[in-house]
């Protein structure tokens, strides 16, 4: 339930959108839905190794350290607490306020509370903020508060996404529509805007052109389906954890990966791919131009079926999915954070527990940060330093597989990488092939990233030079 809780948050409702104006056809938009989910189920099959070695709170933070030191696992645990964790978690309590809105407009991201300067501060934000506090409140109360409430939603969610998957193919199969989007499959087209006049124009893409497309559309998918490693976090709560951490990443990853995959099967059932921007009619704004620009691909597609009354379903469904989702993110985050301090590579204070055994002042530094960025950027400037930064470590990680097992031969192994060495390199490429397309292609912010992780090395050495005795 954590695994696929925290991945199915907002994504799969909105970003093929996205990424069906960057490579314009049906077969390019679900290779990458369905390489998404093989990257993510790869990399999950080769965390399993890890995670049975080393069956530790803090996950991640625990592989890198014994793979790397304590420089590199910094590192890593800086760039969670500023960027990764606290990213996603912003950029998902703000689709949830964006969803709650359809409720109650009053909480619209148009309803400036405040504005100095470039700085505008709107209700959205502030309600986006309060579901992280309230979230965060419910966990330091005890990790049985976390996981029911994970339970529950994460159940919910699972059978609302395959409803809406069922309905949507039953519905379509009868229109034709699905068939028609596989004519010209394969035939590339990228919607560009121009920034001066601020109007769309197409373009036909082959080539290079067309890798770099690919690339950078992908971000979308592997945004949706990170959050996946979440579990390892929480390794020191877990029940047989060499046992039952390779098993979760796995099922969690693939049930996760069918279902989105099938998700954009029943959107091209009932929608067209191709889009006009200047469109009013859903079936002729597409999947492209969904909901006016606003990238509301499951509205659209739900609208189909339901008619009118789809806003408010998909707007429930929605917010169910991201509060969901982020309670599972809160939860799991801080348990890094507790394992950094435990190695003194964090506030002291982040190594106690309360009378309910959780990381409470860990939790309230997350929420506190995650706050802020609730109040700076936009959900798709979030959405690239989260998944670049992710992609980053991650291949990192999976790389110190190679590293332990020379260093360390003799440590017991209970689950072994599957098809090793092919399976983890394999991943490696892919990931780094996607982070150098990124740094062409989306080089503001993926450069911003860099520089986040950049900035935890002199703030390393001068938090080491400070524990040093005069």
């Amino acid at each position: 339930m954590l695994v696929a809780g925290s991945m199915i948050g907002s994504g799969i409702f909105i970003v093929s959108a996205d990424m069906s104006r960057t490579v314009g056809s049906t077969g390019w938009m679900l290779f990458l839905w369905l390489l998404s989910g093989l990257i993510t189920v790869m990399a999950a099959l080769s965390y399993g190794e890890l995670a049975g070695m080393m069956p530790k709170a803090g996950g991640q933070f625990v592989y890198i350290q014994r793979a790397y030191g304590n420089l590199v696992s910094f590192l890593y645990g800086w760039t969670v607490f500023t960027v990764i964790q606290t990213g996603v978690i912003a950029a998902v309590a703000v689709a949830f306020a964006k969803y709650t809105a359809v409720f109650f407009p009053v909480l619209g991201p148009d309803n400036i509370l405040l504005a100095i300067g470039k700085l505008k501060i709107s209700s959205s934000q502030l309600f986006a903020i309060c579901s992280v506090l309230l979230l965060t409140f419910i966990n330091t109360k005890g990790i049985e508060n976390g996981k029911r409430i994970q339970t529950i939603i994460t159940s919910a969610k699972l059978l609302a996404l395959a409803a809406l998957i069922i309905a949507g193919i039953g519905v379509g199969m009868g229109t034709g529509m699905l068939k028609e989007n596989f004519v010209h499959a394969w035939d590339a087209s990228q919607w560009s805007k121009d920034v001066k006049t601020d109007e769309w124009f197409q373009t036909t893409i082959t080539g290079m052109a067309l890798i770099l497309a690919l690339g950078t559309a992908i971000i979308g998918s592997l945004f949706s389906s990170d959050a996946w490693n979440n579990v390892t976090f929480i390794a020191g709560e877990i029940r047989d954890p060499q046992r039952n951490i390779p098993r979760s990443l796995l099922m969690g990853t693939a049930i996760v990966t069918v279902l989105y995959f099938l998700a954009n099967i029943s959107y091209l059932s009932l929608l067209p791919i191709h889009g006009d921007p200047h469109a009013t009619e859903v079936t002729q704004q597409g999947i492209q131009f969904a909901g006016s620009g606003t990238d509301r691909v499951g509205t659209a597609a739900a609208s189909m079926i339901f008619g009118n009354t789809s806003v408010y379903l998909m707007a429930v469904l929605i917010m169910i999915s991201t509060f969901g989702c982020n309670n599972g993110i809160i939860l799991s985050g801080a348990r890094v954070y507790y394992a950094m301090a435990n190695e003194g590579l964090f506030f002291k204070k982040a190594a106690t527990l309360n009378s309910h055994g959780v990381p409470a002042f860990a939790l309230w530094i997350q929420a506190l940060w995650a706050s802020v960025l609730c109040l700076s950027g936009t959900y798709g400037d979030l959405l690239d330093y989260c998944t670049f930064a992710s992609l980053l470590f991650y291949i990192i990680t999976i790389y110190g597989i190679f590293i332990l097992r020379r260093k360390e031969p003799d440590t017991p192994r209970p689950y072994k990488v599957l098809a090793y060495p092919i399976l983890p390199i394999l991943y490696i490429i892919i990931a780094a092939s996607i982070c150098i397309i990124l740094l062409k292609t989306k080089s503001q912010n993926t450069f911003s990233g860099l520089f986040i992780i950049a900035l935890g090395i002199p703030v390393y050495f001068l938090a080491n030079r400070k524990q040093k005795p005069a």
